[in-house]
């Protein structure tokens, strides 16, 4: 329960006005840092919703995939540069992303990583580092301004954090070979 509580606070805390503003108004802490918190926000409160609705999670995601490819594809649609943009120019899109990033994001993958096992966790983490060596790619080397609301030197910006992402993704995929799982179980 009190995990819940920090998630609620976190989520009523992000979507405040002042502290959306704010993050909104720099394209790297908007898009890796207020949106991953949002994530954080739901993967916090997954437990009080799955006391909650029992049978529903039971039902849809007993296997981790549907959750873990809701969660894949709300996750790769906030990465576009045109969403972004929407959330900024939209108050309707800005609402969605309040909305699907704990709920739809968070929550599931949640409920979904310890569902996937190993191969499907490792899947997980080699299909993030890709796309965000794919986003840096595209951040750091479009000849265009992708974003209206944001300067290119944003943009080169968090292709750069894309990159810094990718890398540590892949250390940490690295690592699991050399290190003993069990030890920490």
């Amino acid at each position: 329960m009190k995990q819940a509580i920090y998630g609620l606070v976190l989520y009523v805390f992000l979507m405040l006005p002042p502290v959306a503003s704010l993050a909104e108004s720099i394209m790297t802490v908007h898009m890796h840092m207020q949106m991953p918190l949002f994530v954080i926000a739901g993967m916090l409160m997954a437990p009080y919703l799955k006391q909650l609705f029992p049978g529903f999670f039971s039902k849809w995601n007993h296997n981790g995939i549907p959750g873990i490819l809701l969660f894949f594809i709300i996750m790769v649609y906030w990465m576009l540069p045109r969403a972004m943009d929407e959330a900024l120019a939209y108050q309707t899109v800005e609402v969605f992303k309040f909305i699907s990033l704990p709920f739809l994001a968070g929550v599931p993958l949640r409920d979904s990583w310890n569902k996937l096992g190993n191969i499907g966790q490792n899947v997980i983490l080699v299909s993030f580092s890709i796309i965000s060596g794919l986003m840096a790619w595209l951040y750091i080397f479009s000849p265009t301004q992708l974003c209206n609301y944001y300067l290119k030197v944003e943009q080169i910006t968090l292709g750069w954090a894309f990159l810094f992402l990718g890398l540590s993704i892949t250390i940490y995929f690295v690592q699991q070979f050399f290190v003993d799982r069990s030890q920490y179980e």
